[in-house]
């Protein structure tokens, strides 16, 4: 094993020892010999039965076979989304012919970035997931059931549906993927229609029909964002069956894993031999692993906050310092879009996930010694699925990438390092991802220009009064402050001055969007603006030296002067208005960025 990587996880295991072992603890309570429902009580189970069909009906009162609890993000407005409609019936019936039933537990929201981006509701995006935690948490509750399968895809669907299957870890859980929506028009021409349309080049006509041609159907969209890093992210940690994170929406191999899906949470329950539990299953291992797998592929910069969000679920401490000191030893060895020009789809065609898992465990890169939902062993993911004659199989995945141009290898990487980076220096900590931004970019100096909102970058961007070097200092965008909104709006007109030869980036308390990545963004800045951080204290003039090589952000100003400086107050009343004020209890309690952005803390320290 990769000495780092090891040295890493050990570090990992020894901070989490005392919070990992209430958790696990927790989770050994929570078990019953036989099926969950037969401690309910005769009214109990006769309310959570009454609606089934006669036939179900028996099957549950006998208390005898398993029932499976269906958690799902279902709606028919998000494209990645709208899949999951049919998939209940699938799941129930397969289900059947095991000698088994299924109930919907629970719908968790499911709101789209993609929709709110610069948006009021925007603001609510970031909370959406500790809410789906809770409503997850609150569908398991009726103790009906002996395992779950959880139907979601996107950026803080799949991340909260994790952090409620981990309050329940002593059932067994199998995540299921809807799969990516067919290629539309390449992202680079989608880029360049964003840009012009910033410069007044097409009108915004010209522009949605050119959008909607990227999004056009049902299915995942195609960019390597935080919904596609999910994904990948279940594969590498074992939850998604082999193969199945990207295999293309309303097709027969996608129905044929579905079901697949539902078999394989039978063998896990604690009626079996196999009994695995999830919050036994995912380890620390597992999660140094799902690391990798973000730095390695360029993935989102937003599970800089999941992963450590979900880590913490399980008692397990995840720190920024752990994804810095790994990204200097995994390779980028993928391009997807915004890191190229490939999607996911074409990514699936060069081999997916098999080949990127066979990569990195063949340079000693990942821990093969890992529990999933097939078996013990990561090498249980160097295979992909095919229909054989309409039965679901298995074969030995590609040994090498079908096209280097966007899976390349450990030996031959994009990039030596991985795509992430943690930012330090006297304004804070941060997180910038590296992927996509060329080497002339990586280290600026500029006078800051500071602004307290999105809007306010844009109105300046119109008005002529950035077409020069500088850094923008975006504030006041903390979970504390506002949610932590996506500033996606900041990339088309700071792009186009990156083009027009400017040097600019960012600097933010808030979050980019994980299709970002063009322009250099110090993002997450940790203490935030409303918590009295130093990004508070900067002023539009100052000196920053904003350079990834050396992994720095400084405000170029003497120490002293910093600490005599008052920190600015916020402008804007964000608290209300497109439901706003239902989450002022979520502002006033989460914790730092740094820390996962959640209102959740670790086994053993809740709040409450």
């Amino acid at each position: 094993m990769n000495k780092v990587i090891s040295q890493v996880t050990a570090q990992i295991e020894k901070r989490s020892k005392k919070n990992r072992n209430i958790y696990l603890q927790r989770i050994d309570q929570a078990r019953i010999a036989g099926v969950n429902r037969q401690v309910l009580s005769c009214s109990n189970l006769a309310h959570g039965v009454a609606s089934c069909s006669m036939g179900v009906k028996n099957d549950l009162l006998e208390d005898k076979k398993p029932n499976i609890a269906i958690v799902t993000a279902y709606n028919d407005m998000l494209s990645a989304h709208e899949p999951f409609r049919k998939y209940p019936k699938i799941i129930k019936k397969a289900l059947k012919k095991e000698g088994a039933t299924a109930q919907v537990a629970g719908g968790v929201a499911a709101m789209c970035d993609g929709i709110t981006q610069s948006q009021p509701g925007m603001q609510l995006s970031l909370f959406s997931r500790d809410n789906i935690a809770q409503s997850t948490a609150i569908a398991l509750s009726h103790n009906m059931f002996d395992g779950a399968l959880y139907l979601g895809v996107c950026d803080k669907i799949v991340p909260g549906l994790l952090i409620g299957a981990l309050s329940f870890g002593h059932l067994p859980a199998v995540f299921v993927p809807a799969g990516p929506m067919s290629s539309g028009i390449d992202n680079d021409t989608k880029a360049k229609a964003r840009q012009d349309f910033t410069k007044g080049k097409i009108d915004k006509k010209t522009l949605l029909e050119i959008e909607s041609k990227s999004y056009h159907s049902p299915g995942t969209c195609t960019f390597y964002g935080t919904a596609n890093s999910n994904q990948m992210l279940m594969e590498i940690m074992g939850l998604h069956l082999p193969g199945s994170s990207f295999v293309s929406s309303d097709t027969k191999l996608r129905e044929a894993l579905t079901k697949e899906s539902a078999k394989r949470v039978l063998k896990l329950t604690s009626l079996k031999k196999n009994y695995q539990p999830l919050g036994e299953m995912l380890n620390e291992k597992s999660f140094v692993n799902a690391i990798i797998g973000l730095l390695a592929t360029g993935g989102s910069s937003n599970h800089t906050l999941h992963l450590v969000a979900m880590a913490k679920a399980a008692g397990i401490i995840l720190r920024w310092e752990d994804f810095s000191k790994l990204s200097k030893v995994v390779p980028l060895i993928t391009r997807m879009y915004p890191n190229g020009t490939a999607d996911v789809n074409h990514f699936q065609a060069a081999g997916g996930m098999g080949v990127v898992i066979r990569e990195l465990l063949s340079a000693s890169l990942l821990h093969e010694d890992v529990n999933t939902i097939v078996g013990f062993g990561l090498k249980n993911y160097l295979t992909e699925p095919f229909l054989d004659r309409k039965k679901l199989k298995f074969k030995e995945c590609e040994k090498k990438s079908l096209d280097k141009s966007v899976i390349s290898g450990v030996k031959n990487p994009f990039d030596k390092e991985g795509g992430l980076k943690v930012l330090k220096g006297n304004i804070g900590e941060s997180v910038i991802k590296t992927s996509a931004i060329k080497e002339r970019h990586r280290v600026i100096k500029a006078k800051a220009i500071v602004f307290d909102s999105q809007s306010e970058v844009m109105q300046s961007y119109k008005k002529g009064k950035l077409h020069r070097d500088f850094i923008a200092v975006v504030r006041f965008q903390g979970p504390k402050a506002n949610g932590m909104p996506e500033l996606h709006s900041l990339t088309p007109p700071l792009g186009v001055l990156q083009d027009l030869g400017y040097k600019v980036a960012i600097v933010t308390d808030g979050r980019m969007s994980g299709a970002s990545g063009k322009v250099p963004a110090a993002i997450h800045m940790t203490p935030e603006a409303k918590a009295g951080g130093v990004i508070a204290k900067i002023q539009t003039g100052d000196e920053i030296l904003f350079d990834i090589t050396s992994g720095r952000v400084e405000l170029l100003i003497e120490r002293q002067e910093i600490e005599k400086r008052e920190a600015a107050k916020m402008k804007t009343d964000n608290s209300h208005g497109f439901g706003r004020e239902l989450f002022c209890i979520m502002r006033d309690k989460v914790g730092a960025a740094n820390e996962g952005a959640t209102i959740f803390n670790l086994p053993g320290e809740e709040r409450c």
